[in-house]
């Protein structure tokens, strides 16, 4: 099935069209979900919820840009829609839980793996994953953050200088093993 025809076919809510879709696009989205989910199955649920979502809002794809790029806008804003309804609960961190002195960049970058980076980001406390994610990854800006999850701009940047300082300590003891 070429794009145009699994476009075509989704507009037109053909199922073989949306399952194609799906199947196509669900590990990645997947593995964008996981950077804001505290589990697997939290991230299938955000999956799940986004796909809906695509399938309801196809016909507004404009084709400009990448299919692709635009499922994951609707992904990291379905993921953050998700963490927004949790907001009470897992935004707020107590400060003495967290050690976060600054140090020099780590070596032990060089010697990870993705898979392991993005274990240690998925590590973070869920304030603190968010804004690294929509930050260093996603490219929003701390204005945006703050508008997404209804918190302070300088929340946001404490929170992403925060997440730093924790996985360049999580790096540091990387390399002192």
């Amino acid at each position: 099935m070429s794009d145009e025809e699994m476009l075509e076919g989704c507009m037109a809510k053909r199922e073989q069209a949306q399952r194609y879709l799906y199947e196509r696009y669900k590990r990645v989205m997947t593995g964008v979900c996981m950077r804001y989910a505290d589990r697997y199955e939290e991230a299938q649920d955000i999956v799940q919820n986004g796909f809906i979502k695509v399938f309801k809002k196809i016909d507004t794809f404009s084709g400009t840009g990448s299919l692709e790029g635009w499922i994951r806008r609707i992904m990291v804003n379905t993921a953050l829609d998700y963490l927004r309804s949790n907001k009470a609960q897992r935004f707020n961190v107590n400060i003495d839980d967290v050690d976060f002195l600054l140090k020099k960049e780590s070596q032990a970058v060089e010697k990870l793996q993705a898979e392991d980076l993005l274990a240690m980001i998925r590590d973070l406390p869920t304030g603190y994953r968010t804004v690294f994610n929509l930050y260093a990854i996603e490219g929003y800006s701390h204005k945006e953050i703050a508008e997404q999850l209804e918190i302070s701009e300088n929340t946001s940047k404490s929170q992403y200088s925060r997440a730093r300082a924790l996985l360049q300590k999580k790096l540091e003891e990387l390399e002192n093993r």
